[in-house]
């Protein structure tokens, strides 16, 4: 009731009309019975607009973070991520993770939508990354297909970082046609199957999305990147440490 709430009275008609999304192969998405969506991952705000767009409810994995927040943001934060179906996951991994897919399997089982990002994390630098192979685990135990997306310009609407939204961006959300892998049923447990799923399903959210794709986790950039940030700001401190006091 909550999710309807939202989509249809609150957040969404606010949403349509102040960026106006395009939505392309809304039909391969089913209205009834279970897939799993395994879109691209740019912004926070991703995770609004594929529910919002979708035909069904989608039921995503989000960071536990969301679900523990003290205070009234924190509770409002939580009380708004489980009513529109979202499942926390622990993203340091080990069992946690695994209950979350267990989660996701149960929520197929019941046959509903599940969202999950192949990335596992937001893309640091807009490029799309190597995907995890929960997707694929989650694709073999299940049964169910595929629907890959290719989400364009919802970075612009919120960008990495930013808790404001800003407007002037029609951001895109194109759903790809599905995916069918009954032909590896029974070898979820063998990684070379499950990497050979993932990189499929990642070469199809590609060519929806046009990104740059780049042979490397988003968690590895992620770190990469914030040592390059430190080494820049500590050699700049050397630098200025190392200048003349003026007269």
């Amino acid at each position: 009731m909550f999710y309807w709430l939202l989509k249809r009275i609150v957040i969404g008609p606010l949403v349509r009309l102040l960026y106006r999304p395009r939505v392309t192969g809304l039909g391969n998405v089913p209205a009834h019975g279970p897939a799993i969506i395994a879109p691209n991952h740019l912004s926070f705000c991703d995770s609004i607009f594929i529910p919002l767009l979708a035909p069904q409810q989608v039921h995503y994995v989000a960071k536990a973070e969301y679900f523990t927040g003290t205070g009234l943001k924190g509770r409002l934060m939580a009380g708004f991520f489980t009513g529109v179906g979202a499942v926390p996951v622990d993203r340091s991994g080990g069992r946690a993770s695994i209950a979350a897919i267990d989660t996701g399997l149960r929520t197929l089982r019941e046959g509903k939508l599940f969202g999950i990002y192949p990335e596992g994390t937001r893309s640091p630098d807009g490029r799309l990354h190597r995907g995890r192979t929960g997707v694929a685990r989650l694709a073999l135990a299940s049964g169910v297909p595929v629907i890959p997306v290719g989400l364009v310009g919802t970075d612009r609407v919120q960008p990495n970082g930013s808790l404001m939204w800003k407007l002037g961006s029609r951001p895109e959300v194109r759903f790809g046609a599905p995916l069918d892998f009954s032909r590896y049923a029974g070898m979820e447990d063998d990684r070379f199957v499950l990497r050979a799923v993932t990189d499929e399903i990642v070469a199809a959210i590609l060519a929806l999305s046009q990104q740059e794709y780049v042979d490397m986790y988003a968690t590895k950039a992620k770190a990469l990147a914030s040592r390059a940030r430190a080494e820049a700001a500590a050699a700049a401190q050397s630098a200025a440490a190392d200048l003349p006091e003026a007269a």
